[in-house]
C-alpha cells in the first residue's frame, strides 16, 4: 500500500500539479478580467466592432508571439525567463481598474495578452515531455486545463460578490473588482518562486529535457492540422461577443452574466478531464500515437450550435449554449494541445507550439473581429451562416487529416 503512495506523486505528475496550481492562480486574474471586460468597454460607450477588434488583436499577438518564444525557446532551453515575466505581466490587469481611459485600456488589455504568449510554450513543452512516456499527455492536459478551470471559475465569481455586496454594478464596482486582484497576483509570484526552486532542487524538469531526443521535421500532417484547427476557432463564438449581447439587450444582471461565464469555466474543467482521458484511450485502442485525434471529430458540430444558442433572447438557451461553450473550451485546451505533442518531435515541440498557436490566435482575431462587425449591424444571421461555413470547411479537413493517418499506418505496417 506505501508504495502505491508513493508511486501517485512521481516527480511527472509532482510538475503537472505544480504547474496547474500556478495556472490557477493566473486564471483567477485574467479570466475575472475577461469575464468583464466586455460589459466594463459596454460602460464606457465602446462600441462592439471596438470591443471584438480589440480583443481580437490582443488574442492573436498573444497566440503569435508564442511562435516568438516558442523558436527562442526551443534553441536555448531556458523556461523560467519566459515564465517569470510572462506572469509578471498579469500585474496590468488589477491596473485596469485605475483608469477609463480608452487608449489606456487597449494597451492594458493587450500586455495582459503578450504576457500569456511569453509564459505559454515552455511549459506547454515541459509538461509535454514529463507526460507523453509516463501518464499521457491527452491526461496530463487535461488535469492541467482542470486545474486551470478552478481558477477561470474563481476568478470571475470575484466580481459576482462585488456586485453582490454592493448592490450596484456601475464603473465603480467594476473598477474595485478590477483592484481586488492584486491579492491573488501577489500570491501567484510567491509561489511561482516557490515551485521554481522546488522544481530546481528536485531536479524534476532536466531527468526529462536531457533525454536524448531525435532531430527531425514538422510533418504534412502537422501543417493539416494546424489549418484544421484554424477552421475550427474561426467559427468559435467568443465569450466577448456574448457578454456584450447579453449586456447590451439587458438579458442578464451584470452578476448573473459573470456567475454563467464562471459556470462554463466549471463545465469545462471537467469536459478536460474526459476529453483528455477519451484521447489516450483511443491511442491505445487503434495503437496509433495519433489515433486520439479522432476525438476532434465533435469540435466543428459543436461549435456550430454556439451562435444559435449564446446569441438568442432566451435565457435558457443562453445557459445551454454556455454549457456546450465549456465543452469546446475544455476539448480546445486539451486535445488540441495533446496532438501537437504527439505530431512532434520534442525538439521542435516549442516551434510546433508557436506555429499552432500563431494560426489559433488569427483565427480568433477574424472570428472575434467579423463577428463583432457583424453585431453592431444586427446581422446575427450572418454570424451563424459564417460559423456554419467555417465548421463545414474543418469538417472537410478533418476527413482529410484523418485518411493522411490511416494510410501513413498502413505503410508502416
Amino acid at each position: 500500500m506505501s508504495n502505491q503512495s508513493k508511486n501517485r506523486f512521481t516527480p511527472a505528475v509532482t510538475v503537472i500539479i505544480i504547474f496547474g496550481i500556478i495556472s490557477m492562480l493566473g486564471d483567477v486574474v485574467y479570466e475575472a478580467a475577461r469575464s468583464a471586460n466586455s460589459q466594463y468597454l459596454n460602460l464606457l460607450s465602446i462600441s462592439a466592432a471596438q470591443v471584438g477588434l480589440v480583443f481580437g488583436i490582443g488574442e492573436f499577438l498573444g497566440y503569435f508571439l508564442r511562435l516568438v518564444a516558442g523558436v527562442l525557446s526551443d534553441r536555448s532551453g531556458r523556461h523560467w525567463p519566459f515564465m517569470f515575466l510572462g506572469y509578471g505581466m498579469l500585474l496590468v490587469v488589477p491596473l485596469i481598474g485605475f483608469t477609463m481611459n480608452w487608449n489606456i485600456l487597449v494597451v492594458l488589455i493587450l500586455m495582459e495578452r503578450i504576457g500569456k504568449a511569453l509564459r505559454s510554450p515552455a511549459k506547454d513543452t515541459i509538461l509535454s515531455g514529463v507526460a507523453e512516456n509516463q501518464i499521457g499527455v491527452g491526461f496530463a492536459f487535461g488535469l492541467q486545463e482542470a486545474l486551470d478551470q478552478i481558477g477561470a471559475f474563481i476568478g470571475p465569481l470575484i466580481f459576482t460578490a462585488v456586485f453582490y455586496f454592493t448592490g450596484k454594478n456601475g464603473i465603480t464596482q467594476y473598477q474595485l473588482g478590477y483592484k481586488s486582484l492584486f491579492a491573488p497576483f501577489i500570491i501567484l509570484m510567491l509561489f511561482l518562486m516557490y515551485a521554481y526552486r522546488r522544481i530546481k532542487r528536485d531536479h524534476l524538469i532536466p531527468a526529462v529535457v536531457k533525454k536524448d531526443f531525435h532531430s527531425e521535421h514538422l510533418k504534412p500532417i502537422f501543417w493539416i492540422y494546424t489549418v484544421f484547427t484554424f477552421f475550427c476557432t474561426l467559427g468559435f463564438v467568443n465569450f466577448s461577443t456574448v457578454g456584450y449581447h447579453l449586456k447590451a439587450n439587458n438579458l442578464m444582471s451584470d452578476g448573473n452574466i459573470t456567475l454563467v461565464y464562471s459556470a462554463a469555466m466549471i463545465v469545462d474543467a471537467a469536459a478536460a478531464l474526459l476529453v483528455g482521458k477519451a484521447y489516450d484511450r483511443l491511442k491505445m485502442k487503434t495503437e496509433r500515437r495519433t489515433g486520439g485525434i479522432l476525438v476532434l471529430m465533435a469540435i466543428p458540430f459543436m461549435t456550430m450550435l454556439l451562435p444559435v444558442l449564446t446569441l438568442s433572447d432566451s435565457a435558457t438557451l443562453i445557459v445551454i449554449g454556455m454549457i456546450v461553450f465549456g465543452i469546446v473550451m475544455g476539448a480546445h485546451e486539451t486535445v488540441m494541445r495533446s496532438a501537437i505533442a504527439d505530431i512532434t518531435p520534442f525538439d521542435k515541440r516549442g516551434t510546433g507550439y508557436g506555429v499552432f498557436n500563431t494560426s489559433y490566435g488569427l483565427a480568433l482575431l477574424g472570428g472575434a473581429t467579423l463577428m463583432g462587425l457583424f453585431y453592431d449591424m444586427n446581422l446575427i444571421g450572418m454570424i451563424i451562416a459564417f460559423t456554419c461555413v467555417t465548421e463545414l470547411i474543418a469538417i472537410i479537413l478533418y476527413f482529410k487529416m484523418n485518411n493522411m493517418i490511416k494510410n501513413s499506418h498502413q505503410v508502416k505496417s
